[in-house]
Parts: structure tokens; sequence; C-alpha cells
């Protein structure tokens, strides 16, 4: 395992912990990989019955390292993308996922909350989708679950404008079951966890494989994922990408949608 990603397995709960705190947690290819190594292996060992992710330092992640993304647009990316095998694997993950998030969750930290069974919020948590604010489009097949799980006009909101959606309105819209104080935030995430793990594991299996279609899913982030590599190569990903790396607003409005 690698050192950004912590793992402690306990009483059948495998906790994974963001630990790139000094990077807020921005995910390499490099963590993708690890990740996807996680979930994958939660389903088939046998022995872990819950999954518990979380975030070390001020935010729960800032999403996909934008350095690795400047890369891909300068078309020096990584041979093979991880990020698509650790979105797979929580569209097909039967293993309940917890979630305890504080800070920022951005990108894919809040899209992946869509996959998760049981989202634990702390007061500071900021759910940001500024998918536009990059040129790029969304991933994790939010395009789908996130206009079903909060309708189409607050879902064309989060992704258009990419503001932060408090703790309280997460909670309101259904993406997240409820709030705790922060310095209370883990130790509820792993009683949740607990409670979860005494219940009878096939039971919750089967329950999930009823509740989420994976092939539709799956499809779903494949067509995305073709959209996102797409965008990546475009002249607004790299016009965005600079002026990240400039510290300025970016100024899409000579580029051709074309």
């Amino acid at each position: 395992m690698i050192a950004e990603i912590r793992v402690e397995q306990a009483n059948g709960i495998l906790t994974i912990t963001l630990a790139r705190a000094d990077k807020k947690n921005a995910l390499t290819n490099e963590m993708y990989g690890a990740l996807a190594d996680l979930i994958e292996n939660a389903g088939q060992d046998g022995t872990t019955r819950v999954v518990l992710v979380q975030g070390d330092g001020d935010i729960f992640t800032a999403g996909n390292d934008v350095g690795e993304f400047a890369a891909i647009a300068a078309g020096k990316g990584p041979g093979e993308r991880h990020v698509h095998r650790f979105l797979h694997a929580l569209a097909k993950s039967t293993v309940p996922l917890v979630a305890a998030v504080h800070g920022k969750a951005v990108g894919i930290g809040t899209t992946m909350l869509l996959h998760c069974d049981y989202v634990l919020l702390a007061p500071d948590a900021q759910l940001m989708t500024p998918f536009a604010n990059l040129a790029l489009v969304p991933e994790a097949a939010s395009s789908y679950l996130l206009p079903l799980r909060v309708g189409h006009v607050r879902a064309f909101e989060m992704f258009a404008l990419g503001e932060p959606i408090d703790a309280n309105s997460a909670v309101a819209w259904g993406l997240a079951n409820k709030i705790c104080a922060k310095d209370e935030l883990r130790a509820q995430a792993k009683r949740m966890a607990e409670k979860i793990a005494a219940k009878p594991a096939g039971s919750l299996s089967a329950m999930k494989l009823l509740m989420r279609n994976a092939e539709a899913l799956i499809a779903k982030m494949d067509s995305e994922s073709a959209k996102f590599e797409e965008r990546l190569a475009s002249a607004e990903a790299r016009e965005a990408f600079s002026a990240f790396a400039e510290k300025r607003k970016p100024d899409f409005s000579s580029i051709s949608q074309h």
C-alpha cells in the first residue's frame, strides 16, 4: 500500500484514510489504483463487511490532482488511468460503503458519495462539483445519479456553477444522512460501520444488488469518460489549467465551442 492511503482492518470494517493532507488529499493516479484494489478486494476477501472512507487534514479531498489533469491535457498523462478502475469498483461494490466527510469534497470527492450507502458530514462540509470551471464534464455516473438524487435544476446548478453546497443543504437534498460534530465525526462513522457490520452480510449484499444497476452505471461512466478525455484535450481545458497554474481568471470568450 502507498503512503498516501492508510488502511486499517478490524472487526469486519476496512477503514480507508486519504492521507495526503499536505496536498489537500488530492487524488493521484497511484492513489486511484490503490483505492481500486482495496474496494475490489473488499468484495472478494470474505471478511470485509463494511468499507469506511475518511480523510486526514483540513478537508476530505480536493478531488483529482489538477497537476495530473494538466499533464494529461498536455499529452503527458499516465499510460493507464486507474480512476476508471476505481469508478467501476464503486459501481460494482456489493459491500456497504460509509463515508465521513469534513471540509471540502471537490469533484470526485462529491461524486463518489453518490456510490456510498451512508454518508456522515461535519458541519463544515462543503460538496463541490466544479467540472465546468475546468472545462470538463461530470464523471462517476454523476450525470445520471445526481439529477436522480437532487433533481435536474439543482444538479445543473452544482455542475455548471461549481459552488459549494453546505452540510445542511446536502442533508436536505438527500446527498448525506446526517451532520455530527467535527470532533465526533470519525467515532460516529465507526459506530455506524459497526452497526451495519453486525447485520447479515449476505442480505445487505443482495439488497445493494437490487438497489443499484451496476451495468447501467458502468455504461454511463464509460460514456462520461470518453467525453471527459475529449474535453481534456480541448482548447477550453488548456485555458482552464493555464489559468489555474497562473492564478488568474480564465477567459473562454474567444474559444469556439466546436
